[in-house]
């Protein structure tokens, strides 16, 4: 059986300021940093020994990842990183801060493009100076794979693709394999995974640099799964 690492990056200093950050590149704070050396220490603690790293392009995540391998003392592992594990793109809202957003809309609105499965915020401006086609990592793309803004959906939508073409291979071969992504880019992985309803999935909250260990079998199935912290851990789907 495969097993299968998931980790949020660690407290970033958007995260921190309480600000939508999606694509815009962030970096870790102290305890971020403190956070993913952490999860490093709770994997070596569990024995697990990786043979696949992936991750996104942004650096909270990469950092994120390699922080963790350090800790783990498996810097060697083959690591992959790609745009399509980036964090769900927040259109308009990236930058502002949440407090701001519900006192001008309201809770509801800023309730519905945070947690809603399907309605992404108003899109970001193409002059915006944070928008992704101005930022060299994404030159080799097409226009139209950049997104202006996304909902959980739209982020499932590329997510779960390259799961299927580049990281379940792996999985299907018995391996052990860290992903260090984005609140909501192992949200939407994981909805696919465990098979969590689209009214469902608004409760699942991953939090940061706390590894969730799944067991799969060869068809990518979650026989098992759980946060290496209990202590940080948010509630997961039962399994039979």
């Amino acid at each position: 059986m495969a097993q299968l690492i998931l980790i949020r990056h660690g407290q970033s200093q958007w995260n921190l300021e309480n600000r939508f950050t999606g694509w815009v590149d962030v970096n870790l704070t102290a305890d971020g940093e403190a956070q993913a050396r952490k999860a490093g220490q709770l994997m070596k603690q569990a024995g697990l020994e990786i043979d696949q790293a992936f991750g996104s392009v942004l650096t909270r995540a990469v950092r994120t990842l390699w922080l963790s391998l350090e800790e783990l003392n498996q810097v060697y592992v083959p690591q992959t990183l790609d745009w399509r594990l980036n964090e769900r793109h927040y259109g308009a809202l990236t930058g502002l801060n949440k407090t701001e957003v519900a006192a001008e809309h309201g809770e509801a609105q800023l309730k519905i493009w945070r947690r809603s499965y399907d309605t992404p915020p108003p899109p970001l401006a193409a002059d915006n100076p944070v928008n992704p086609c101005k930022d060299r990592r994404y030159a080799h793309l097409p226009a139209e794979a950049l997104p202006a803004t996304e909902s959980l959906k739209t982020t499932l939508d590329r997510v779960v693709p390259y799961w299927q073409q580049e990281i379940f291979p792996h999985v299907q071969a018995g391996k052990t394999v860290l992903v260090a992504a984005h609140g909501n880019s192992l949200r939407a992985l994981v909805k696919h995974l465990m098979g969590i309803s689209n009214e469902e999935i608004v409760k699942l909250e991953i939090p940061t640099g706390n590894p969730m260990l799944l067991n799969l079998d060869a068809q990518g199935t979650p026989k098992a799964a759980r946060y290496l912290d209990a202590e940080r851990a948010q509630p997961l789907p039962e399994f039979a």
